[in-house]
């Protein structure tokens, strides 16, 4: 599977089976797994949505109170999907030109990215059990 390296942008050959071995960047020997969500920004995006494993990413922004609400659900869910689903976060006071790009009308707001396109979006923060179904209902 090629992954994308969320702290350099490098791309990684990892096998299927050794997704749950913590694989290390071949560029710049972090993890390239995490069970956190990690941060997008603007110069990352077109490297971070390739790739063979799907990319979930929280637009939100500092002063959205349902945003804050929704980042430990989004945290919670980032540990249990682990190798099967990479999740980001992306302010969008800080990368605006981005958020425009995206279209991105309310926050928060998570896209889900799969072979370098947007294959779903929902608004609105959800308790996790609904996000997971959300999530199983798009394949994840």
């Amino acid at each position: 599977m090629l992954i994308p390296c969320p702290h350099c942008n490098g791309l990684n050959r990892i096998p299927a089976e050794r997704l749950g071995d913590q694989p290390k960047c071949g560029r710049c020997k972090a993890p390239v797994l995490s069970s956190k969500p990690f941060e997008l920004k603007q110069g990352d995006y077109a490297s971070q949505i390739k790739g063979d494993l799907p990319l979930l990413v929280d637009v939100w922004a500092q002063w959205c109170g349902p945003c804050k609400s929704f980042a430990p659900v989004f945290e919670q869910a980032a540990a249990q999907l682990t190798g099967k689903c990479r999740l980001a976060k992306l302010d969008s006071e800080a990368n605006q030109q981005l958020s425009a790009q995206l279209g991105i009308r309310s926050i928060p707001s998570l896209i889900l990215f799969r072979d370098g396109r947007e294959v779903a979006r929902q608004s609105g923060a959800l308790p996790l059990p609904q996000l997971m179904s959300w999530l199983r209902s798009q394949g994840i």
